[in-house]
């Protein structure tokens, strides 16, 4: 009996030293910007969607919720700093986005065999929830907060068109590295 607690617990560290490292991952992915107007280009996509990928819905909704928690908290963690006033930020609807993008790519990719069909569909619908999401938030604070209404076809031009590339690619690059991660991180035992 003691052996199956200790063992338990050993798999409780290892699931959170790895949803702590993803925190980590997102963080330092905020600071590998491509400038881009209205929304920065990042690296915090790639990041999430991994952790979707690798450990699961509820653990990567985990170190993305835990990421954005640490920024509203005051840590300069997102991309402009940190800080409970920056859900007046018209980009954080993106950070609430990688949340519930992590989730649903877990949720998705982990439904069943790991294979690279599943796991490119779990990271090309956790970047539709993030975009849906962002982009939503951001049309909302310009127009009622910031009272800067933007238009919807400025709003997909800088939101969506300009950086939807580069996260395509990220979701490409996420589901090559997960499918070589995923055997080596899940036969140690880990999440």
């Amino acid at each position: 009996m003691e052996e199956v607690i200790n063992i338990n617990n050993a798999n409780k560290t290892r699931d959170m030293a790895m949803t702590a490292m993803f925190t980590a991952l997102i963080t330092a992915g905020a600071y590998i910007r491509i400038p881009v107007p209205v929304c920065p280009f990042t690296l915090q996509f790639l990041f999430t969607t991994l952790a979707g990928l690798i450990l699961g819905k509820n653990r990567g909704a985990a170190a993305s919720a835990l990421y954005v928690v640490l920024g509203l908290a005051g840590l300069p963690v997102f991309t402009g700093g940190g800080g409970l006033t920056y859900v007046l930020q018209p980009t954080f609807g993106y950070l609430i986005g990688f949340i519930a993008g992590s989730y649903i790519t877990g949720a998705i990719a982990r439904s069943g065999k790991a294979d690279t069909r599943r796991l490119l569909m779990g990271c090309f619908a956790g970047l539709a929830v993030v975009y849906a999401l962002g982009m939503i938030y951001y049309y909302v604070i310009s127009a009622v907060y910031l009272n800067e209404p933007v238009g919807i076809g400025a709003l997909f031009l800088y939101c969506f068109v300009l950086a939807v590339p580069g996260d395509i690619a990220l979701c490409l690059l996420s589901a090559a590295l997960a499918k070589r991660l995923m055997p080596v991180i899940h036969s140690k035992g880990t999440v």
